[in-house]
């Protein structure tokens, strides 16, 4: 809670007091009060007590240790594409996917001041998807954990020509004036979050279409991800993504992680899924969810 700015503090404590009385309702996500991660936990569950973490390790631990029910993450952006390290930790949480949600995001400038602002502090992802109104502007993008925290930062430097990128709850919570409005570089911009859960959702109970997500690995060998893929174009599943990744620096093998229209149970993902376990190693199924938004 220290890493917070002191601006941000009395919020995280209180939100956190909130949660640890009632961990079953209680969903964490990464970030201080006012993030768009906040925004999105709000979103999906209604009747839930959000629960401030610092960052995304924090948030899965406080799932995996009981303190919170679920946790949201987000995963990839429309504009600026995955999320940094959600790969390498999704797999590893050994927690399940059990929803998505797609969140449109709109990107406030803030400050003490009313600008000209030589810098502004947010969120890789968030400096990411405002480059170029920044870069029009002279302005100094500078990372910071997350949005909300930056904003909370910002208030706490005391600088009238600093600013922040950050939802507009952000200034509200921490008394900084909006200076622009939908700064982000694309106005569809949306972020897709995933809630994770230690208990997977049974797809049978699933109702609609679902979408599974899972990781494999194959070997660095020709032809090797072709053979592993051919049963899903065979079996007329639908694809929707595939991310390939390194770990670790031998480059020997390369994981992947993909999403499926379907579930397992159904017998053409099923084919699939077998025929895919047939040439590729360490396969995990991640989870098997409602579908939120049609893909194509």
């Amino acid at each position: 809670m220290q890493s917070y700015p002191a601006p941000a503090l009395a919020l995280v404590e209180s939100m956190s007091l909130a949660a640890a009385a009632d961990p079953q309702r209680a969903v964490a996500f990464q970030g201080a009060p006012g993030a768009n991660s906040h925004r999105a936990a709000l979103e999906v569950l209604p009747d839930g007590l959000p629960l401030p973490c610092f960052s995304f390790e924090d948030a899965l631990d406080a799932v995996k240790e009981g303190r919170a029910a679920h946790a949201i993450i987000p995963i990839e952006n429309s504009q600026n594409g995955r999320v940094a390290d959600i790969h390498f930790l999704l797999p590893e949480s050994g927690l399940s996917i059990v929803g998505e949600h797609f969140l449109d995001i709109e990107a406030f400038l803030m400050g003490l001041g009313q600008g000209p602002f030589t810098a502004a502090y947010s969120h890789p992802q968030a400096l990411g998807q405002s480059r170029f109104y920044l870069r029009e502007r002279g302005i100094v993008p500078m990372s910071y954990a997350d949005t909300a925290g930056a904003a909370a930062f910002v208030a706490e430097l005391g600088d009238p020509s600093v600013a922040a990128l950050a939802p507009k709850i952000a200034a509200e919570l921490y008394g900084l004036n909006i200076v622009a409005e939908n700064v982000e570089d694309a106005p569809d911009n949306t972020t897709r979050f995933v809630l994770l859960s230690k208990q997977p959702l049974d797809p049978a109970t699933i109702v609609g279409e679902a979408i599974t997500t899972f990781v494999f690995e194959v070997r660095n060998i020709p032809a090797a991800l072709y053979k592993a893929l051919g049963g899903f174009a065979t079996n007329g599943v639908n694809m929707t993504k595939l991310e390939s990744y390194q770990r670790g620096a031998s480059f020997a093998a390369t994981e992947f992680y993909a999403d499926i229209v379907g579930a397992p149970g159904d017998p053409a993902v099923d084919r699939a899924l077998e025929e895919l376990a047939f040439f590729a190693k360490d396969l995990r199924v991640l989870g098997t969810y409602p579908l939120e938004r049609q893909r194509g």
